[in-house]
């Protein structure tokens, strides 16, 4: 199992002066100052609006990208999207599709295939298109790495546009790969001075939209119209929740809960979701797994008709579709991670980077099995498949902080057919012959350390039960929403006393307890784990130093202050 190391933080600053001018707690300061929020930016961390969102048009040829689009349409040109099977190209393709639809622009749509297809621009999608007669292709989140497939549909007189937020490549001698397109919108190219570059591809899309409304003179109202969707994106997408980010998902979740878009309607009330209510946790566990499912297990487009539908009805047949298939997904997960284990705790117990093989299970989880893998063992993680489309090999891997994948894939391109990816995830595909081979030269080159390899969990302060009150637990909602590159304050507390635990749910997964800590104040507690586990490792220990967040147990009109407790090393 993985290592983990309790960590905390020790940024000095006058808290009590950052809490008096801008009347928040201390605590609140502390969690911001640690969160590596400088001071004078703590006023648009808590309160920035759209209006602080950077202006499209200061990224790299947007503009450009605009003004080609609008020649087209007085052309009377056919535009094609190409967007991507996940969550983040799907409602990319939406918006783009929608956004130019809106300005008169002839357009329609594709997105490839994940098993037939595979990720991105491909030559198949190019001679589709030039066969429907289309004009100019319009790339969404994918394009930057399609060099060869970009200048094929240029040597066929396509005008192509691309808009996507990966990793740029490099060549031998370290300059950028940029594909031959007449424009290309990247915010992680050298030359984009766009502020942020940490936007996923819905959001290029919305910016390209933005530029191109502005300068048809459709109203920015229209332009917001299609904020949740790029909210959903930037979450399902797991983007880091810093600066633009954080606006966007804060605003853009308040837009969901007012979005009048049928299918998403649909489908929020299938999932038991309450639009007013709705938050960052739901859109990443709950929406953003059934919009992934159809992409995964049948067709992205399932998805996108969704969104695109206005008839309420086929609207919520599309969501029931999805919904069914996510849960058929969840099954297909559930055996996966299990014959992964078997591998990470047999024969590659000892390798630093877990390359395992799964060739009976379908290519569509392979991400999700690796996400659980770096979960549990806290190491790099590639799961590779058998392909169903060619005689290849398909692999997604997911990795931990001080571990470049896309890098070290860069490192051992000359056995693969393809890859591309972002610093902690990547996709790849290799000839089967590889398949040993790509685990050595990974695990040779891998430089990790026993101390990169054992996870750092970061604690905000050590808080006593007795400084929890429903003012601080509601003041702590500030830093809301939380999420990858903005976590949840965590508090740490020793030599708990556990004075009564009972375990309890459907799937004996909730334990509740009764903790009395050493400032001798009581508190309810409450861990979402194996309950049967915990009592196996609990024994006829009582005391035990853990990780916690407060809240507040709204139940029947009443509120209760409580914990809930993330992590615990019991005491002998």
């Amino acid at each position: 199992m993985k290592k983990t190391q309790w960590m905390l933080y020790t940024k000095r600053a006058d808290f009590n002066e950052l809490a008096a001018r801008f009347s928040i707690s201390p605590v609140l300061a502390r969690i911001m100052i640690n969160r590596g929020v400088p001071p004078e930016e703590i006023g648009t961390y808590l309160h920035g609006t759209l209006d602080d969102l950077p202006d499209p048009g200061l990224m790299k040829d947007l503009d450009r990208a605009a003004e080609i689009l609008i020649r087209k349409r007085d052309e009377g040109k056919s535009v094609r999207v190409i967007g991507d099977y996940d969550i983040d190209g799907i409602c990319a393709t939406y918006i783009l599709t929608v956004g130019f639809r809106s300005v008169g622009i002839r357009a329609d749509y594709d997105i490839p295939d994940r098993i037939r297809d595979g990720y991105g621009l491909n030559v198949n999608l190019i001679r589709k298109a030039d066969e429907d007669g289309i004009d100019t292709i319009v790339t969404c989140d994918n394009g930057i790495a399609a060099i060869d497939e970009i200048q094929a549909a240029k040597d066929l007189g396509m005008t192509v546009i691309v808009t996507d937020h990966h990793e740029v490549g490099h060549d031998g001698n370290g300059a950028e790969k940029l594909p031959p397109a007449d424009a290309v919108a990247d915010p992680k190219q050298e030359a984009c001075s766009y502020p942020f570059d940490g936007i996923c591809g819905a959001v290029v899309a919305w910016k390209l939209v933005g530029v191109l409304y502005r300068k048809c003179g459709i109203p920015e109202e229209k332009w917001w119209e299609f904020l949740p969707f790029a909210a959903i994106a930037t979450v399902g997408d797991v983007m880091p929740l810093r600066e633009e980010n954080r606006i966007i998902v804060r605003e853009g979740l308040k837009a969901v809960a007012a979005t009048d878009n049928p299918g998403l309607c649909s489908l929020m009330e299938l999932c038991g979701l309450v639009p007013s209510e709705i938050t960052a946790y739901q859109i990443g566990y709950v929406i953003g797994p059934c919009l992934n499912a159809g992409g995964r297990l049948e067709s992205a487009k399932i998805g996108l008709r969704m969104l695109l539908e206005t008839d309420p009805e086929k609207a919520e047949q599309a969501a029931v579709h999805l919904k069914e298939l996510n849960d058929e997904r969840k099954d297909m997960t559930a055996r996966g991670v299990e014959e992964a284990r078997l591998q990470a705790e047999g024969e590659l117990t000892d390798q630093k980077v877990l390359v395992v093989y799964l060739p009976d299970c379908h290519e569509s989880v392979a991400g999700i099995i690796a996400g659980r893998l770096r979960e549990e063992y806290y190491r790099p993680s590639i799961v590779l498949t058998d392909s169903a489309a060619e005689d290849c090999i398909k692999g997604s891997g997911r990795s931990i902080e001080g571990y470049h994948m896309f890098h070290a894939l860069e490192g051992v391109s000359d056995l693969l057919v393809r890859f591309g990816g972002h610093p902690m995830a990547a996709g790849l595909t290799l000839k089967r012959e590889n398949e040993a081979l790509l685990r050595q030269r990974l695990n040779d080159a891998a430089d990790l350390t026993e101390n990169d390899l054992t996870e750092k969990i970061w604690i905000d302060a050590a808080m006593p039960f007795s400084y929890i009150t429903e003012d601080l637990v509601r003041s702590l909602s500030l830093l809301e929403p939380c999420g990858q590159g903005n976590e949840r304050p965590l508090f740490a507390q020793k030599n708990v006393k556990i004075r009564s635990v009972r375990v309890v749910g459907r799937n004996r997964n909730v334990v509740r307890l009764s903790l009395t800590g050493e400032d001798g104040f009581t508190i309810d507690g409450v861990a979402f784990t194996d309950g049967d586990r915990f009592l196996e490792e609990l024994k006829e220990r009582r005391v035990f130093d853990i990780l916690y967040y407060p809240a507040i147990n709204e139940y029947m009109g009443r509120n209760t202050l409580q914990i809930v407790i993330r992590g615990w090393k019991f005491r002998t």
